[in-house]
């Protein structure tokens, strides 16, 4: 039993510096392949590639243990629509249509 456990523990072991190396690695080649070419920026290395994935995964996928239910917006947010009268719903898609660049009434042509 015990040996099964260690054994489990060393394929996943493995699995994952494989996973690792391999996500390093296309980043470093897709980097170096497209980047230096149509920017001018300087190619980088292994090292630098697995740095970028873990800035990338800390700004836009957050750390594991933050906020909890962060990632469930979108079930919140359907959940609080739900719950929204008729005029609450109009007056929320229209703040939204004016923040976000719309115009303000779908009825009004664009000009």
């Amino acid at each position: 039993m015990r040996r099964t456990w260690w054994l489990r523990g060393l394929k996943i072991a493995l699995l994952a510096a494989v996973a690792v190396t391999l996500a390093g690695t296309v980043v470093t080649v897709l980097w170096n392949a497209l980047l230096p070419g149509l920017f001018g920026w300087p190619a980088i290395g292994f090292w630098q590639a697995l740095g970028l994935l873990l800035l990338c995964k800390i700004l836009l996928g957050g750390l594991p243990g933050g906020r909890g239910g962060s990632r469930h917006w979108r079930a919140r947010m359907a959940d609080r629509w739900d719950r929204m009268s008729d005029d609450e719903r109009a007056r929320f898609s229209a703040g939204l249509r004016q923040r976000c660049g719309g115009r303000a009434d779908p009825a009004q042509p664009a000009g």
